[in-house]
């Protein structure tokens, strides 16, 4: 079967069921997975770890927004094991999926993890084609889309592409990406994703871009809008009331952190500015809650002859209110992380994951939700 035809086969596949928010036959029989022993593990090796505590004084959490309504962070099921820079997560029939990474060792995890908050456990999906980190993911109407990646650690990206389809627990290859990029946004709008940002190649050098791509689902085809105005990747990126926010990330690397925010109109195919992110980071979550973008951990600290300094791994929770472009901050998450995986279901907002300090030696199992009550 060609991709167009996959296409409106999973459309007519999914019509029931999933887009409901119930589970489909397939996946809710799906291996269930136990939650990690231990909440860190070094990337060499895969090996437990304890923060020392140099690692833990990485930890920064004070913010410099007006204080808004503080809400409240509990603990849930760990993820099944300590993993990072999934490069973000997706939200698909009320159930969070968290894609590629690192992981027991190695940089290029085609982990495909999902959880069910109203079970508060943990499920295997079909893995990835290939293993990668810093993979894009969105989801809309039932499927999660996969896109680019690096296939080194946070460098050497690649152009693959991919659909899951939740009914069938399988993935299929969709059209490429028109070139290759690892840490990108990926979101919907309108029934496309546009997919903003990343770094590419050459390896040596790991540039940030500012290309803006939007795939079709419907002809399995890509084209091109407006550039991001500031290169940059690992940024945070959400769609709201029919613009996309794009705010905070790096100029190619964690020492060069920004907290820019721009607003693109797809009307008029253009960007805006918008009031700058209290603390400028990248690497962190955001998402959209109670109409309004709420942003959760990063890292950022100095690179110097490759070892990094004045190392940071943010645990602020700030949020954006679009009606008034004004930013307050609430509790800040109990366990600094960047890297993570972050989705709001219902009145959560979930944040699984993430390096535990600055840069990827450490993984993180440690999963805990948000909310203002």
């Amino acid at each position: 079967m060609d991709r167009r035809a996959f296409l409106g086969a999973s459309i007519g596949a999914l019509a029931f069921g999933t887009l409901r928010g119930q589970p489909s036959q397939a996946q809710s029989a799906l291996p269930e997975l136990q939650p990690a022993a231990d909440p860190y593990a070094r990337l060499q090796g895969g090996t437990p770890h304890h923060l020392t505590p140099d690692q833990e004084a990485q930890r920064v959490v004070d913010s410099p927004a007006p204080t808004g309504p503080p809400g409240g962070w509990i603990s849930r099921a760990a993820l099944p094991i300590p993993r990072s820079e999934m490069a973000w997560a997706a939200v698909t029939a009320e159930q969070m999926h968290i894609v590629g990474g690192y992981g027991e060792g190695a940089v290029n995890r085609a982990y495909h993890h999902i959880y069910n908050p109203a079970a508060d456990r943990w499920y295997e999906g079909a893995a990835l084609p290939r293993g990668a980190n810093h993979v894009a993911v969105a989801a809309d109407a039932g499927r999660v889309y996969a896109f680019g990646g690096f296939i080194e650690q946070n460098r050497r990206s690649d152009t693959n592409a991919y659909i899951y389809d939740v009914a069938t627990n399988g993935w299929t290859s969709i059209a490429p990406l028109p070139r290759p990029r690892g840490a990108a946004a990926a979101v919907v709008l309108n029934g496309s994703i546009h997919l903003i940002g990343g770094a590419s190649e050459p390896a040596s050098e790991r540039a940030s871009v500012g290309w803006h791509e939007v795939y079709d689902p419907q002809t399995d085809c890509w084209s091109a809008r407006k550039p991001l105005p500031g290169a940059r990747d690992h940024v945070g990126c959400v769609a709201h009331a029919g613009a996309i926010h794009v705010i905070g990330g790096r100029f190619n690397t964690f020492e060069y952190n920004t907290d820019l925010h721009h607003i693109y109109l797809p009307d008029r195919d253009t960007w805006e500015t918008r009031a700058l992110m209290p603390t400028a980071r990248s690497g962190h979550g955001l998402v959209v809650y109670h109409n309004r973008l709420f942003a959760m951990g990063g890292e950022g600290g100095i690179l110097t002859g490759g070892v990094p300094r004045q190392a940071k791994v943010f645990g602020q929770m700030e949020s954006y209110d679009p009606a008034n472009d004004t930013w307050q901050h609430h509790a800040p998450m109990p366990t600094p992380r960047h890297a993570v995986g972050a989705v709001t279901i219902g009145d959560w907002i979930y944040v699984a994951g993430g390096g535990a300090v600055l840069g990827g030696s450490v993984q993180s199992a440690v999963h805990e939700a948000f909310t203002l009550g």
